[in-house]
């Protein structure tokens, strides 16, 4: 296992700046992901630590070893970094099983001995014991990317990069592939970075998320912390959906829209703002049961849950913050509601509170 650190990484590409000072802290054996919106720097920062690209500035270095140091670093091939491409690229005219070994020395009897065992080992990993001389061209899709995935861990790097290695796959597939990703990292103890823009792969197989952008990570935290504790509006409207309420705090609560709420920080100084609210977090109730009462407006179905859109009416008392007439989205997996439908809305724990004017503070 390897620690991957990035310290103060810059790359700009003639006058335009990529990477802004950019900082990631990977422990060892964890997967961590890269998230944000394509250009903001991620693929960038990937092919800097894999040796594909020359940093302006700053440092990498892969379990305490310096890998990069600002234009210098070593060569690519003595970094022990592997990368999944997002298309798979295996070599055509190769078998699956020298696609895998291709990377592995195979001259004497010991060195062809210990490549076949390690294929074999593989691809018995990645759940193909039986495809090793098969072509690529007759596996499917998600196959070629686990088998793309069994070589890059082949040569047991300390690194492997992932470079949205399943968007070209359907959902259903895309789903079930990235877990047994995670599990053959894990089987391996290979430390993992996956670049994505896809908020529930980030946050279903990473142990870290890191939100990019503009070229530096905003908020580098577990999956659960990044969702629940957003750094910033920004990054509360990325990760996932949010429910943005006008809110004014005093004392360590906010009042709103949809009555007076817990904050996840009772540290404000207090003033107006607004709060970021998950969908799950709204519960419908009868009528004159909960602080606010809301019109049910629609109904989207989606099988394992469903969205509901509702439109406030009212709120429990004077001064709260908005007028009648906010819509918020609630997401259930009880009795579907119909439209037109009076509820009363109450919002189970506590939320993050954003003074609007405040600049993103980066943890």
């Amino acid at each position: 296992m390897s620690r991957l650190e990035v310290r103060g990484l810059h790359k700009s590409f003639g006058a335009t700046p990529v990477l802004r000072g950019m900082d990631l802290d990977v422990p060892s054996g964890a997967l961590a992901a890269l998230l944000g919106h394509s250009g903001c720097g991620k693929t960038t920062l990937m092919r800097i630590v894999a040796g594909f690209e020359q940093a302006d500035a700053g440092e990498v270095l892969i379990d305490g070893r310096t890998v990069v140091d600002g234009p210098a670093g070593a060569p690519p091939e003595r970094r022990r970094v592997s990368v999944v491409p997002q298309e798979g690229a295996l070599f055509p005219h190769l078998t699956v099983a020298q696609n895998v070994g291709f990377g592995l020395p195979g001259r004497g009897p010991a060195a062809r001995r210990h490549r076949r065992e390690r294929v074999r080992d593989l691809l018995a990993l990645i759940g193909l014991p039986d495809v090793g001389e098969r072509m690529p061209s007759q596996l499917s899709g998600g196959q070629q990317q686990r088998v793309a995935v069994a070589r890059a861990l082949a040569p047991e790097p300390d690194v492997v990069l992932l470079d949205e290695p399943f968007s070209a796959l359907d959902a259903a597939l895309r789903s079930a592939l990235r877990e047994d990703v995670r599990a053959a990292l894990k089987a391996t103890g290979a430390t993992g970075v996956l670049v994505t823009h896809d908020q529930e792969e980030a946050l279903s197989i990473a142990d870290l998320v890191a939100v990019v952008r503009d070229g530096v990570v905003v908020q580098a935290a577990e999956p659960a912390r990044v969702y629940r504790e957003p750094v910033d509006l920004d990054t509360a409207r990325f990760v996932g959906d949010a429910v943005l309420l006008p809110a004014e705090v005093t004392d360590g609560v906010a009042r709103t829209p949809v009555g007076t709420l817990k904050l996840l920080r009772g540290d404000h100084a207090g003033g107006r703002g607004l709060v970021a609210v998950r969908p799950e977090q709204f519960h419908m109730v009868g009528a004159g049961r909960g602080a606010a009462i809301a019109t049910v407006d629609a109904v989207t179905f989606h099988g394992h849950d469903a969205t509901v859109r509702l439109v406030i009416a009212g709120t429990d008392g004077p001064g709260a913050p908005g007028t009648a007439g906010q819509a918020v989205l609630c997401r259930t997996q009880g009795p579907l509601p119909d439209v037109g439908t009076q509820v009363s809305l109450l919002v189970a724990g506590p939320v993050s509170f954003f003074t609007t004017e405040a600049p993103t503070q980066h943890r």
